[in-house]
């Protein structure tokens, strides 16, 4: 392991996920900082209310511009990714209007029948905060591709001090569930506006290649969109397949127990989020470009894919590591006596997220290897795997914890899967460039 992990640190690639992390790393310490404050101000309860609403907001965003964003970065001529950025922010706009009468019409037989009493009043803000998390998406995207790392770590910064510093200013004062939610729906859009300035701050905005021709005919746009076909097709009923997975336990754990048990489980989820983000994440946004210019130029696929991985492995050992070990003592400690039972459901919680940290890589080179379909496939089984081991947990044992922990024990089975089946199709795709 050492032979593979020791040269990244003097490449340029691992710069760029250091950049990256640098602004992640502050954006978390925010969060963590701020995160006793808060989780004593607004109590179980508001945090249930939270996580079930980011929950069903999860579900929904893969819908919003069916992941025409994550192709922007493809493109080799400017003019087309500027097309991808069009394309998706129409279908966006379009979608949050349906989404805005269908919930208009629909939500409450929706909230009768999941028992979503508690977050029914909220409701009517998915299609905002939709369209926000899709211009983010966007935003971002069209940041990785200019390369533009340090404005993206500048940003995340910014955002987590600006929406932190909210909710726990706004929650000395009336630390309810609603301030927790209209910020979650206002954070995203918070994002992309300062991502958007700062792309033309630096004139990012602009052609760089001499034969970039922006689109101009609805035919050129359909063009466009046929050309990279496969993301709606198969990407974006991925995403909101895994979307639904992990969204299962929040939803079904507020629906069966109630919003307290629901808080229970989304803080734990949010504290291991913090390496995911921190450093997942960073690698995911700098890789993803990487793999793209690798595949061009007939590098090793598979052998860059693998350095990841098992750099990954090695540094999120000792924080999963950790919490496995002394998970409600930690919760129990920074966020208060009544936290300690997300610390035992983050003990299993853990086993699931550092195979999911370590798959950052292998999920980043799907749309490159032309892995869609296969991933789509994937996330099926993933959908259905999950949900029996959260059944089996709700109504054989009754039980929220023994749910929790057969659905780590799937996730980690289906997350080794998928890595041992992108480096094989890695294997394959470097095979068919050396015979060519």
């Amino acid at each position: 392991m050492r032979n593979y992990v020791k040269p990244l640190f003097h490449s340029k690639f691992v710069r760029n996920v250091a950049v990256v992390a640098s602004g992640t790393a502050g954006a978390q310490a925010i969060t963590v900082a701020f995160s006793p404050i808060i989780t004593r101000l607004y109590g179980p309860e508001a945090f249930g209310v939270l996580g079930t609403f980011t929950a069903m907001l999860a579900v929904v965003t893969p819908l919003a511009a069916l992941s025409y964003p994550i192709a922007i970065v493809l493109p080799k001529q400017d003019g087309d990714a500027i097309g991808l950025v069009k394309l998706s922010l129409g279908i966006a706009l379009v979608t949050s209007l349906l989404t805005t009468l269908m919930l208009l019409v629909f939500r409450d037989p929706i909230v009768s029948v999941f028992n979503l009493q508690d977050v029914g009043s909220f409701m009517l803000l998915l299609p905002l905060a939709m369209l926000s998390a899709a211009c983010m998406a966007i935003a971002s995207q069209w940041v990785i591709r200019k390369k533009l790392f340090k404005l993206k770590a500048k940003v995340s910064v910014l955002q987590a001090l600006w929406i932190n510093g909210a909710k726990a200013g706004i929650g000395l004062v009336t630390p309810v569930a609603a301030v927790l939610v209209i910020l979650a729906t206002l954070g995203s859009a918070l994002h992309a506006l300062m991502l958007y300035k700062g792309i033309r701050t630096k004139r990012a905005d602009r052609f760089v290649d001499d034969q970039a021709v922006p689109l101009e005919s609805p035919a050129s746009y359909k063009a466009l969109a046929l050309r990279h076909r496969d993301f709606p097709y198969y990407r974006a009923p991925q995403v909101f397949l895994n979307a639904v997975s992990q969204s299962l336990p929040v939803l079904m754990l507020a629906s069966f127990f109630g919003p307290a048990v629901a808080g229970f489980y989304s803080l734990g989820k949010m504290v291991l989020g913090v390496p995911s983000t921190l450093i997942g994440q960073s690698v995911a946004s700098v890789f993803y470009p990487r793999i793209n210019e690798a595949a061009h130029a007939g590098e090793n696929t598979q052998r860059l894919i693998l350095k990841a991985t098992l750099a990954l492995a090695a540094v999120g050992i000792v924080p999963y590591g950790v919490i496995v070990a002394f998970g409600p003592w930690l919760f129990s400690f920074v966020f208060g006596d009544e936290w300690k039972i997300a610390g035992v459901y983050a003990q299993w919680l853990a086993l699931w997220s550092y195979f999911g940290f370590m798959n950052r890589p292998s999920v980043g080179a799907i749309p490159v290897l032309a892995l869609q379909g296969f991933f789509l496939f994937y996330e099926i089984a993933n959908v259905v795997l999950r949900a029996l081991g959260l059944f089996l947990g709700f109504f054989i044992f009754e039980s929220a914890l023994m749910a929790i922990v057969m659905f780590s024990i799937v996730s980690v089975i289906l997350n080794a899967l998928l890595i041992f089946s992108t480096l094989i199709a890695a294997k394959k795709h470097d095979g068919s460039k050396e015979e060519s």
